[in-house]
């Protein structure tokens, strides 16, 4: 019997597979645990809509991260941060701070958990990379100078 599988089931398939099982198995286990529904055409169909709609959804997010990568890369971030006699900076610079700046310069949201970088702890000019999307990121630059 072909089945439309609603959720990952170990070694049967994936979510949204439609997979061939035997009639007692889809019956008496899948069926009952709601975990499968029968390959009919109206079902398929109906799968079919949806995983194009997914698909067109996920492009739609890919282009999006793509322009706001573009309307990012290569920018500079200007930073004025107290230093002490040595050279070395009051305090650290995280990601946190770039991503406020970020937000306050160019008005693009950005999770700090997405911006890669050390904590930097002296003046000078550093490159940090925005990872916008999965497989989507820019670079920039964070130029401290100490007051």
């Amino acid at each position: 019997m072909k089945v439309i599988l609603l959720g990952d089931i170990k070694s049967v398939g994936k979510k949204g597979d439609i997979v061939n099982v035997s009639d007692g198995y889809a019956r008496n286990f899948l069926f009952p645990r709601k975990l499968a529904q029968e390959a009919n055409d109206g079902n398929v169909h109906i799968l079919n809509v949806k995983k194009e709609n997914d698909r067109r959804k996920k492009l739609a997010e890919i282009e999006e991260a793509q322009a706001l990568a573009d309307k990012l890369k290569g920018k500079e971030i200007n930073i004025k941060a107290k230093a002490g006699e040595n050279g070395r900076l009051f305090g650290a610079i995280t990601s946190k701070d770039v991503a406020e700046l970020i937000k306050k310069q160019y008005s693009v949201s950005v999770d700090k958990k997405k911006v890669v970088m050390d904590t930097i702890k002296q003046p000078g000019i550093f490159e940090i990379e925005v990872k916008v999307y999965p497989e989507i990121s820019t670079k920039m630059k964070v130029v401290i100078v100490s007051e």
